[in-house]
């Protein structure tokens, strides 16, 4: 499963949109509600689809 297949099962209907927006040069960012969770950019790493849902799961509470 890819990063937003995890993301959309785990929240089932509680996310409205995933999406995708191309650059270059090896960015990836997560950003929820503006703002960001993960940067490949500062971090050097892909993001784990568990750490990610984690840490969408604090913006609820």
């Amino acid at each position: 499963m890819s990063l937003t297949d995890d993301i959309l099962d785990h929240f089932r209907g509680q996310v409205a949109e995933v999406k995708l927006v191309t650059s270059s040069g090896g960015v990836f960012e997560v950003v929820v509600n503006g703002e960001t969770l993960h940067s490949k950019k500062e971090t050097g790493v892909f993001p784990k689809a568990e750490d990610m849902i984690k840490k969408m799961e604090k913006l609820d509470q």
